[in-house]
């Protein structure tokens, strides 16, 4: 009986990491112009993936700090998100926008019409 708890538990916790999001995690931005950068935080809110701005790294502007950047993400599956929302701190807008992932790379665009614009994501962990 003690071992088949041991193996349910186990179990358990390798499907719990299965499900995990693949895109959850800190991530560190591209530079801006003034060779500033965010280090966000992505992570499920509700069905959906949300970011939020945890640091601003080589700026004494720290206000978007605790902001959501990333919002309303819908995972496509291998790797591919659409269908959310991202806000850009140096214009103030907010665009639609996708996400793809490429091992510890996050492809993250935003779009207006047919403009778009976008970085690429480091994974930080």
């Amino acid at each position: 009986m003690k071992y088949l708890v041991t193996a349910a538990c186990v179990a358990i916790a390798t499907a719990g990491a299965a499900l995990a999001e693949p895109a959850t995690g800190t991530w560190k931005t591209e530079p801006g112009d003034s060779g500033a950068y965010l280090h966000v935080d992505i992570a499920p809110c509700g069905a959906k993936l949300c970011g939020t701005i945890v640091k601003v790294v080589a700026s004494d502007d720290q206000s978007s700090v605790g902001k959501p950047i990333i919002w309303d993400m819908n995972s496509d599956g291998d790797g591919s998100y659409s269908g959310g929302k991202i806000w850009a701190p140096d214009t103030d807008k907010t665009y639609r926008s996708k996400m793809s992932l490429h091992g510890d790379a996050l492809k993250v665009s935003g779009c207006f019409g047919p403009i778009c614009r976008g970085q690429v994501w480091a994974r930080m962990n």
